[in-house]
């Protein structure tokens, strides 16, 4: 979940009392667009994406216009440009237009949760408007603080002292950047970042730190960014109708992280926990047909709901159902199986047989009772199987998972098939 642009990152900064460029939307009348420029001198006319996507500037995706005429032009240009910046692809729905900010210095900011330091992060450097990759890192400050204790003053002016910033830059940096400390913990933000700040004179030469770009980034299980009652179709993104209705079931008690990796996939792998997601992403390759992280200690309902989305959408064309985690701390293994066992139950008793073969490897409390479960409902459906306990190497497991699928494509899934009574042969999934 992301929103860029200032749009409404200007909105948010108001929250805190941020200062922010002057911004309109594709909704704004010729007169004010005028009038707008008449304020500010010239406008800065950009694109509006759904999500993120960077390197916008570099594509020639910004226009800048000192009139009226100029400016309507460039939102022709731009209002349904299409943009591709690495695996990236997205169309712009729309475009806003930026009063101009006139700036000797400019600044980057962020704050992130890194992972590197296991603490929130901040990113600061007085040579802002550019990519911060592309800098020295001795002219980039890095420093983690205690959340505890917050965001505080003393941090912002320890780091522009070792940058060497100019010092007229560095008291108002001070006394405004703590500010995005409120904006960053209150709402449910994994990062944000403005670049650049740039620090706009008043008539007595003291400067003002001016956001003139956004980026955010929130946690979608921290419910405190429903507070800032941003418009749901901002993060709407292109989602398969499959990821769409998991996505519905996102609740803070466990997770429902899935990605389509393959449609034609033939191993269908519910995974539980980070870890294990990665390994079997990454071995299972262009086989699986989704990547996906069912972990959290869902509840019953929750993982019964998810396994019928899952089973609906791709367990016709499944070779292989493939249920792997970790050992789990906390997760309910007989829960999360029960659920998934009844799914199952129901899907074929609704749909009919499939055939298919199911490798199961995990660990965790209630395992015994959980593979119980699963047992009994394998054989009642008479489907092959296979089990794994807590104690098997996981990617020795999913080499067997990778096994069982090509010894199915090789013709054991249309044998399973003659066992299952269906009538006509299944097709043979091509690798």
């Amino acid at each position: 979940m992301q929103v860029t642009g200032m749009l409404y990152g200007s909105r948010m900064l108001q929250f805190v009392g941020f200062p922010a460029a002057e911004v309109l939307g594709s909704d704004a009348s010729e007169d004010e667009i005028k009038a707008l420029i008449e304020r500010h001198g010239s406008v800065f006319i950009k694109p509006v994406f759904k999500g993120g996507v960077g390197k916008k500037g570099k594509a020639g995706l910004l226009g800048r216009a000192k009139d009226l005429k100029t400016a309507l032009k460039e939102k022709e240009r731009l209002y349904f440009v299409e943009h591709r910046h690495g695996n990236q692809f997205a169309k712009a729905n729309g475009v806003t237009f930026e009063g101009a900010v006139p700036a000797e210095h400019e600044v980057y900011f962020s704050l992130t949760d890194s992972t590197h330091f296991r603490a929130p992060t901040m990113t600061l450097t007085h040579h802002g408007g550019m990519d911060i990759e592309e800098l020295d890192k001795s002219q980039v400050a890095q420093v983690p603080f205690d959340p505890l204790t917050g965001f505080k003053a003393f941090v912002v002016a320890n780091a522009l002292s070792n940058l060497k910033a100019p010092k007229e830059i560095i008291s108002p940096l001070v006394q405004h950047l703590p500010k995005l400390w409120e904006l960053f913990h209150d709402y449910g933000m994994t990062t944000l970042e403005l670049n650049p700040i740039r620090m706009r004179p008043d008539r007595s030469g003291r400067l003002t730190p001016v956001a003139c770009d956004f980026k955010c980034g929130f946690d979608r299980d921290d419910p405190r960014w429903q507070r800032l009652q941003l418009p749901q179709h901002l993060f709407a993104v292109d989602y398969s109708d499959f990821e769409h209705e998991i996505n519905q079931l996102r609740t803070y008690q466990g997770q429902s992280d899935v990605y389509v990796i393959n449609a034609e996939g033939t191993i269908l792998a519910p995974t539980f926990g980070g870890g294990a997601n990665s390994l079997v992403t990454e071995l299972l390759g262009d086989n699986a047909i989704i990547s996906s992280d069912f972990g959290g200690n869902p509840p019953y309902a929750k993982m019964k709901a998810v396994a019928e989305i899952c089973f609906k959408h791709w367990l016709k064309q499944t070779n292989v159902l493939f249920i792997i985690g970790g050992k789990s701390n906390n997760t309910d293994i007989f829960e999360t199986f029960r659920a998934m066992a009844d799914a199952l139950r129901e899907y074929y008793s609704r749909n009919g047989p499939t055939p298919l073969f199911v490798v199961i490897g995990r660990g965790g409390p209630n395992l015994v009772r959980g593979m119980g479960a699963m047992r009994d409902t394998m054989e009642a459906l008479g489907l092959p199987y296979r089990i794994f306990g807590f104690d098997s190497d996981m990617s020795e497991v999913i080499n067997y998972a990778r096994a069982v699928d090509t010894w199915m494509r090789a013709g054991a899934r249309a044998e399973i098939a003659k066992h299952l009574r269906i009538a006509e042969p299944a097709k043979v999934m091509a690798a």
